[in-house]
């Protein structure tokens, strides 16, 4: 566990009436909400000397004490790894990352991830969710992620990212040759029967994907796209519902396969994804800042391919 933080302060007669969590999260605003909600129910935010639950009202004028301990991830072990940083301050640090990379420890990827590495580029990082990990890609999409540093900048980042004022964009190459940009817009859930898929679902959470041409191939088309939310395999769950699935995407490209193409189309070993491009608030200083990543060399020789033996 860290050293505990401890904070002293008096709540404004003004928030007379409101529930104690959010008066502390206006308070307190570089803590989540969450957090702050867990710390009251642990005990380790008194009032006036005593404890209160989460929705209690408050009267103003009382006395409130914070000492909370912010966890600290034992269980994921720091390991040296090379990382690729675009950026870095005390607040945020940019990461390219590579194909092949899990940004983080689940079942089957204990170690060797994202996380892994970040512990041990900077050990204070175990004291965040997730080593400061505010958003992810998954393990076969390469480009640029942003890490938080510090409490106040992991939650100014979740609150931003929920915001959708973090802007996301992508190049991507998909099998068939669209017409025309466009939108897609529609929820994504859990898939009903295989648990490790995503699906485009009636009251799943609200996806939103933007997506414009870049060229056009005879059977392909490089796209430009942009999220405005960032759900679990969104890109990848979306342009398979509109049967443009990336190429080399083992879980959403269903028959892509079985076209007449180059064995390097065919065989190609990941989705074709890259987060090209990031912005955002820098939340320390407010200061609108942003970073692109070049296309990697195997969508660069994908894309060359596609140039000089399947244009349209």
């Amino acid at each position: 566990m860290s050293e505990p933080t401890r904070h002293e302060l008096t709540i404004p007669p003004s928030n007379a009436g409101q529930r104690l969590d959010q008066v502390l999260a206006t308070l307190l605003p570089e803590y989540s909400r969450t957090r702050i909600k867990d710390w009251i129910e642990t005990g380790q935010v008194l009032i006036d000397g005593t404890r209160l639950r989460p929705r209690d009202r408050v009267l103003g004028g009382e006395r409130v004490e914070v000492t909370a301990v912010l966890p600290v991830s034992e269980a994921v072990v720091a390991q040296p790894m090379q990382l690729d940083i675009v950026h870095q301050d005390g607040d945020v640090l940019v990461i390219n990352k590579p194909a092949g990379l899990v940004v983080h420890p689940g079942a089957g990827n204990r170690s060797g991830t994202l996380q892994n590495a970040l512990l041990h580029f900077d050990a204070a990082l175990a004291e965040l969710p997730r080593g400061g990990i505010v958003h992810r890609l998954d393990k076969d999409t390469t480009g640029l992620m942003v890490v938080a540093r510090t409490v106040p900048a992991h939650t100014a980042l979740v609150r931003a990212i929920e915001a959708r004022q973090v802007e996301r964009h992508y190049e991507a190459i998909c099998v068939g040759c669209m017409t025309a940009g466009g939108t897609v817009d529609a929820p994504i859930d859990r898939h009903p029967v295989d648990r490790l898929k995503m699906a485009v679902r009636g009251g799943g959470r609200e996806a939103v994907t933007h997506y414009r041409v870049a060229r056009r191939f005879r059977r392909h088309t490089h796209i430009r796209v942009q999220l405005e939310t960032g759900r679990t395999h969104q890109i990848r769950v979306h342009l398979s519902s509109i049967n443009h699935p990336l190429i080399g995407d083992p879980a959403y490209g269903s028959g892509q396969r079985k076209a007449v193409l180059p064995s390097a189309v065919q065989d190609f070993p990941r989705q074709a994804l890259h987060a090209a491009r990031l912005a955002l608030l820098h939340p320390g200083t407010g200061e609108a800042m942003s970073w692109e990543s070049a296309m990697p060399a195997d969508l660069a020789a994908l894309l060359d391919l596609l140039k000089h033996g399947n244009q349209a």
